[in-house]
């Protein structure tokens, strides 16, 4: 048996895709063209996968969902102009998804939701999974319906998952910029940069809170959310550490003082999930200049 990833040479998902490697275990990736070589760490198999197709997926054990469409470079807001297309793009094109995988025999489905189903509590509430969604964003309102609709396919031996992620960083791709390549080049010129903070996770502890998901006892996850975050990050102190390691003296932003809504992982952590915090961003760190 082996895994299915759409979406796997965006950022996320190739995290996916290169844990599965890491262990030697057979992957499929489903995008729109095949993927260069040299790409992931070790060969894949491709089927060329457009939302809204309905693919074939026996013989996998697992789909893991991320393709998404969107303005590139934008996620809340990623309609454009065209929300109708957003919306049977992402919320009718995932259902199709997944129901191709439930007819193909899969035994599990995760799917690549974001913090943004919440939407619209106060800033600086503390985010649990046993919260109603708020979402104020089509985005948000699209993951969280697809989440309802993956939920409601739920049935002895077909497990869904949703993974309440929030933003990803880690290394690119070959040929890919990581999230904060432009962030960076901005400091490095000189220029002004607005203060700002936000909850961030590496891909890598993404990509294993996925393999625990997929080897957790159906009983606890089928049908649940798992909300996904590591570390409250701030400009001041990332670009802090950018300069160290550069010599660089452009001037800091200024620490800001907006509150946050942290993600509580009490759910993800119970089933042995430990992120790699601050360490971990220092560690990657030459990898991201």
């Amino acid at each position: 048996m082996s895994l299915a990833v759409t979406g796997a040479t965006g950022l996320v998902g190739r995290f996916f895709v290169e844990e599965a490697l890491a262990r030697n275990e057979p992957v499929t990736v489903l995008t729109r063209r095949t993927p260069p070589p040299g790409f992931f760490s070790a060969p894949v198999a491709h089927r060329p996968y457009s939302l809204g197709d309905r693919p074939d997926l026996t013989g996998h054990d697992t789909l893991i969902h991320c393709a998404f469409a969107h303005v590139p470079g934008r996620y809340r807001g990623g309609e454009g102009d065209d929300p109708k297309g957003f919306v049977r793009a992402n919320l009718d094109g995932s259902i199709a998804l997944f129901e191709a995988a439930r007819a193909s025999g899969l035994r599990r489905v995760l799917f690549l939701s974001s913090r943004a189903v919440y939407g619209a509590y106060p800033p600086g509430t503390v985010l649990t999974e046993e919260m109603a969604p708020r979402p104020d964003t089509l985005y948000g309102q699209v993951k969280h319906q697809a989440e309802q609709a993956l939920f409601a396919m739920a049935a002895p031996g077909f497990v869904p998952v949703s993974l309440r992620a929030t933003g990803v960083y880690g290394p690119a791709a070959p040929g890919q910029r990581h999230k904060w390549a432009d962030l960076f080049e901005e400091f490095r010129a000189g220029r002004a940069i607005a203060p700002r903070r936000g909850t961030e996770v590496h891909g890598a502890d993404l990509a294993e809170a996925g393999r625990l998901l997929r080897a957790a006892d159906p009983a606890r996850v089928a049908g649940r959310a798992f909300n996904l975050s590591d570390i409250l990050l701030d400009r001041h102190d990332l670009l802090a550490l950018l300069a160290k390691a550069e010599g660089l003296t452009a001037p800091l932003p200024a620490r800001s003082d907006s509150p946050v809504s942290a993600m509580d992982c009490t759910r993800m952590q119970a089933l042995g999930w430990t992120p790699g915090g601050m360490t971990r961003l220092r560690a990657i760190l030459p990898r991201l200049l």
